[in-house]
């Protein structure tokens, strides 16, 4: 998997647990799905996502969606 899919599947997963969370616990779950939208929002504005950055520390092959070319 590249960094791409990696932090797709880290967002979808976190939104659904705290939609799960929501309705199992608190209402105030929803804003964490709030937050992980948001950041998706900015990233797919900036190109920056905090995530990605890690991942690309500990060496995962690099997607196209986070990093610009250089050309």
């Amino acid at each position: 998997m590249n960094i791409d899919r990696i932090v797709m599947a880290f967002a979808g997963t976190v939104i659904l647990a705290s939609l799960a969370l929501s309705q199992l616990h608190s209402v105030n779950w929803l804003w964490l799905t709030a937050f992980v939208g948001a950041n998706m929002l900015q990233a797919s504005l900036t190109s920056f996502c905090p995530l990605a950055m890690i991942l690309k520390a500990f060496g995962v092959q690099p997607g196209c969606a986070f990093y610009r070319s250089k050309s």
